[in-house]
């Protein structure tokens, strides 16, 4: 049996991994994804309170072992995330951050077996002192189904140039 050439196989295997790992299935909800249904306005409703600096509504839809990474930082558990979040809060709530648009689109739902991958295009246009701030971010969710409930189990974003 000839021999192959270990970086011509791993680079075949890469290949064919990520050809069918890049198709992507939109599911409609049925009788036994019922429950998927919810999801979009789990989502809105976690966009919303994250506009507004809710924290308290955010804190009861993320799980206890959350982990949520942003581009230019290390991931980080749900205590460090929510304490961010309050500190932001405060921010709003004394006018140093006023939020002026913060909105989710190109929005792609993955349904699999009691979890979710979201994805999505973020939008935000904030206002800090006189600057105003407007950026773009490519955005990764991962949902899950905690008691009946969809809840947000990790996030990931990326800054677009």
């Amino acid at each position: 049996m000839p021999q192959i050439d270990r970086v011509a196989l791993i680079g075949l295997m890469a290949i064919l991994f990520l050809s069918g790992c890049t198709e992507k299935k939109k599911v409609e909800p049925t009788a036994d994804t019922e429950d998927f249904g919810k999801l979009p306005e789990a989502v809105q409703t976690f966009n919303n309170a994250f506009k507004t600096g809710d924290v308290e509504t955010l804190g009861s839809m993320i799980t206890e072992n959350y982990v949520h990474t942003n581009g230019t930082s290390k991931s980080i558990g749900k205590s460090n995330w929510l304490g961010y979040l309050s500190q932001r809060s405060e921010s709003i709530a004394n006018g140093e951050l006023e939020v002026l648009d913060y909105e989710m689109g190109d929005m792609e739902m993955v349904h699999h077996d009691g979890f979710a991958i979201v994805t999505g295009r973020v939008l935000t246009k904030n206002r800090v002192g006189q600057d105003t701030v407007e950026q773009q971010f490519r955005v990764t969710h991962l949902w899950v189904q905690e008691n009946g409930q969809w809840k947000r189990a990790g996030f990931h974003d990326g800054k677009i140039q």
